[in-house]
């Protein structure tokens, strides 16, 4: 562990949480601009570029996810995280897990909406599947900062 050390050291938004926690937040709290900016591509017509940045921000964001989950289990996870916070541990773990409902149906219909993107002939289907994961993934930034205030702000 001692090469991850460095994600258990305090973070940098001056709050209570530790560092993977804020670099987590503020790649989640980005995410939707940069999920716009690919969408941008498409608009401009640049379809190869608007394809190769969805799969490279999708795929990252996996990484990231990844990165979280294995920092929250080595840190004792929400429990740990509520000790110090304020907020009433049932509202925090209602709000969690509504975010993970997003973010986990988010990630299906990306996930589904980039394989897919090849066969969905119909540029209509393509644009809804698109939109609706532009709308999950900015309620999933939302609600990731809801989550992240909840925990180690108030």
């Amino acid at each position: 562990m001692s090469n991850l050390e460095y994600m258990f050291h305090p973070g940098f938004f001056g709050t209570r949480s530790p560092f993977f926690m804020d670099l987590v937040t503020l790649i989640v709290a980005l995410l939707p601009f940069l999920v716009a900016g690919a969408i941008a591509l498409a608009r401009n017509k640049h379809y190869k570029a608007h394809s190769y940045v969805q799969i490279f921000i999708f795929a990252f964001s996996v990484i990231v996810v990844s990165y979280f989950e294995y920092g929250v289990r080595l840190s004792g996870g929400f429990n740990a995280f509520m000790e110090e916070s304020s907020v009433a541990h049932n509202y925090a773990f209602m709000v969690l897990v509504f975010h993970i409902a997003i973010a986990v149906i988010t990630l299906i219909i990306w996930g589904t909406t980039i394989f897919m993107a090849k066969k969905q002939v119909q540029l209509k289907k393509h644009k809804k599947a698109g939109l609706i994961t532009f709308a999950g993934v900015i309620a999933t930034s939302l609600t990731g900062i809801w989550v992240y205030f909840l925990m180690f702000v108030y």
